[in-house]
């Protein structure tokens, strides 16, 4: 019976989709087979792979042998330990971002977790908790769900690894960072994240997981991480599925 009721099930599936098939979520294409992303775009996307900064991830040109520093890093040395990212940020890992953010395409985190887990396995194996970048409580009005809480529990699933979204709140409703410069950024998210109260002792002595949805310039990550190490952490890393990575990134 059991059986039987399953073959019903995929029969029903298949009839759907025949009638109404389902579309890739970068471009709208009928997907016959693939999974959320047609063949065309999946070809598109770049996936962040090794060689890379230690530091940063950021993908470097040549392989420089184990633990070389991007300029950047070096330069700036960032308030988390590690970053690191399943896709370069570009046309077509932007509109996948978009499409989860503004058009309440939910079925991709489960595809997303995927490359974020194959990205970050080495961040996950030395993490005791997972933690999202949170929501100004009015953004999260608005929008219904925080991206990033939603892809640090499917990471969570898919890892084992525990996650705890209400862990740090964004205290104050911070302008959208598009379109500022560096700096900006630094002062528009600096001193805008607290620990939930009462929730001190996740946080003491942990190793944690930030995730979030693009590094950019590391602004927002960043100052979650100096909030989370104020409060005791022993260490803070970085997941995201997509990140920008700058020019000329060789290793020095």
């Amino acid at each position: 019976m059991l059986r039987s009721g399953r073959t019903a099930r995929e029969a029903m599936r298949w009839t759907a989709n025949l009638l109404l098939p389902p579309r890739c979520v970068s471009c709208g294409a009928p997907l016959w087979g693939e999974t959320q992303v047609c063949a065309t775009c999946w070809k598109e996307l770049v996936f962040i792979e090794a060689p890379l900064c230690e530091v940063s991830g950021v993908p470097f040109p040549y392989d420089p042998g184990p633990g070389a520093l991007s300029g950047d890093v070096l330069a700036h040395r960032p308030a988390y330990g590690r970053a690191r990212a399943a896709l370069q940020y570009d046309q077509i890992s932007g509109r996948l971002v978009s499409r989860l953010k503004y058009g309440d395409r939910l079925e991709t985190v489960p595809l997303f977790a995927k490359w974020m887990v194959r990205a970050g396995h080495e961040l996950l194996a030395e993490t005791d908790l997972i933690v999202p970048v949170p929501l100004h409580r009015a953004r999260l009005f608005q929008r219904r769900f925080n991206q990033s809480a939603e892809m640090a529990r499917a990471v969570s699933r898919l890892s084992g690894v525990p996650c705890a979204p209400e862990l740090l709140i964004r205290t104050r409703a911070t302008r959208a960072q598009v379109g500022l410069s560096a700096s900006a950024r630094r002062r528009n998210v600096s001193g805008a994240f607290a620990l939930t109260p009462g929730k001190g002792e996740k946080v003491d002595g942990k190793r944690l997981l930030l995730v979030d949805d693009v590094l950019t310039t590391g602004a927002t990550v960043e100052a979650c991480a100096k909030r989370l190490a104020a409060e005791g952490a022993l260490s803070v890393d970085v997941l995201t599925l997509a990140r920008v990575v700058p020019q000329d990134q060789a290793p020095i």
